[in-house]
């Protein structure tokens, strides 16, 4: 071995004056050969594995120097974190096909399969040209562990990245997560119904279909009530610079059985909205009514149907009767001297908004506009108002579409429509013939003639 040492020596001695570098590899190479040799011979294998993994854990740790890893625990303080519930809702978008390990379920409330990442390998994620990692563990703990004493298992997400992006990380990333995560729980969350029932809001579940796909309205007015609640979905920082409440206020009038409480199904559907149906009738007086309005939640659609039906209710006598809901069965009436007014009803529809909440919608309906005090039409109690008039073509084909399967043209159109362009029928007085037989052409033919007599029948009432 001390021969080999000292050829390599010489090699490297001689280098500058050397004109081949074959002999310096070789020597280099004998001498590697001889060395290992040495080592297998004199250093015991558990020495050398010792070594191999204090040399392994000193470059990893180099390597490694420039990361910071973030850890986000499911409970903080005893309550939930917000931002490993959002983690758990974003991470499943950035899955690729290269990952190869999975949890999937069905959830009760969920149209589609659930999709979560289980620990077994990192998730990568790249945001302005940030590359980061993530990955799910479990840890256990004791049942009295003070930030989930119900449970003895608690997970945690670790984020990693590159140290320099450290503050656009926590001032962007996070926030982006967490916004993300508002978005598809918006798209996923169950909307909710809430009626009146005993001075107190009772919910259920919406499970009204209504789409503004099917809804059987002109196509020019249907996007223009979409595009007034996309502007004003976006227009938060502009109603907050200008000084009013986020909020909108529709009415919607026209004959019954034109199509409103589906069009306010459908633009639940669209916003996501809870809908609130406040009746009237059921709201005793004033205090009541800001009662009832206060308790509605934000991103909510709050409903007052047949608005020119309620001249009675807003103007009761001044002493009422009732029995308080909340109160024994056994206790008497009692006699208040308050009342429901439309004073009343203006003043908590401008007040609520100003006061607190964002992002409502109220709506009214009504079957005769004309009937309607002026002073509820204004622009900032009622700022769109929208005529939902008899069927005409356009919308007739989107009957035909939805009900009978026609896509583009039938010989029977023309016919019907002519029919329509002379009389006045509603939407769900055609969507009742049309439902009436499963045969498209049977069903158009039986409408035909439905649509003749109604003809027939409005020219003799008017000779």
């Amino acid at each position: 071995m001390r021969a080999s040492i000292e050829s390599l020596s010489s090699s490297f001695t001689n280098f500058r004056s050397a004109t081949s570098w074959f002999e310096v590899y070789a020597a280099f190479s004998t001498f590697m050969m001889i060395l290992r040799t040495a080592m297998n011979d004199l250093i015991p294998q558990q020495v050398r594995l010792f070594i191999t993994s204090k040399l392994k854990a000193f470059f990893s740790d180099r390597q490694n120097s420039h990361q910071v890893s973030l850890q986000i625990n499911q409970f903080w303080e005893g309550q939930t974190n917000q931002l490993f519930q959002a983690a758990q809702e974003y991470l499943p978008a950035r899955i690729t096909h290269t990952y190869k390990s999975l949890k999937v379920g069905k959830l009760p409330k969920h149209k589609s399969v659930v999709v979560a990442v289980d620990g077994k390998q990192e998730v990568a994620d790249e945001f302005e040209d940030i590359k980061l990692k993530w990955k799910l563990i479990e840890s256990s703990y004791k049942r009295d562990h003070p930030e989930h004493p119900k449970s003895n298992e608690q997970l945690s997400f670790t984020l990693s990245f590159d140290e320099k992006h450290r503050d656009k990380v926590m001032n962007k990333y996070i926030p982006h997560v967490l916004s993300t995560h508002e978005v598809i729980k918006a798209k996923q969350r169950t909307i909710k119904i809430h009626s009146m029932i005993s001075r107190h809001w009772q919910k259920s579940d919406l499970t009204h279909p209504a789409s503004f796909d099917s809804l059987a309205l002109d196509p020019e007015q249907k996007q223009a009530i979409i595009d007034d609640l996309d502007r004003f979905l976006r227009r938060k920082e502009l109603y907050k610079k200008v000084g009013k409440p986020w909020k909108r206020g529709y009415l919607l009038y026209g004959p019954p059985g034109t199509g409103k409480s589906s069009l306010i199904a459908a633009m639940a559907n669209y916003l996501k909205f809870d809908v609130y149906d406040l009746e009237l009738s059921s709201v005793y007086s004033n205090s009541d009514l800001m009662r009832a309005l206060r308790d509605t939640s934000n991103r909510s659609i709050v409903v007052i149907e047949d608005i020119d039906c309620n001249k009675e209710v807003l103007a009761r006598p001044n002493t009422d009767t009732y029995s308080d809901p909340d109160s024994d069965s056994d206790s008497k009436p009692v006699k208040v001297k308050s009342r429901l007014t439309l004073s009343g009803l203006l003043n908590h529809m401008d007040g609520l908004w100003s006061s607190g909440g964002e992002e409502r919608i109220i709506i009214f309906t009504t079957n005769h506009k004309e009937r309607i005090d002026p002073a509820l039409l204004r622009p900032g109690r009622m700022d769109m108002h929208i005529n939902l008039s008899f069927l005409k073509a356009k919308a007739f084909r989107i009957l035909a579409l939805n009900y009978l399967g026609i896509e583009g043209d039938h010989p029977l159109f023309e016919q019907i429509e002519g029919l329509l362009d002379k009389i006045q029928v509603t939407p769900a007085v055609v969507a009742e013939q049309l439902m009436r037989n499963e045969d498209p052409d049977v069903a158009l033919e039986a409408l035909v003639k439905f649509l003749e007599e109604m003809y027939v029948n409005t020219l003799l009432l008017e000779s």
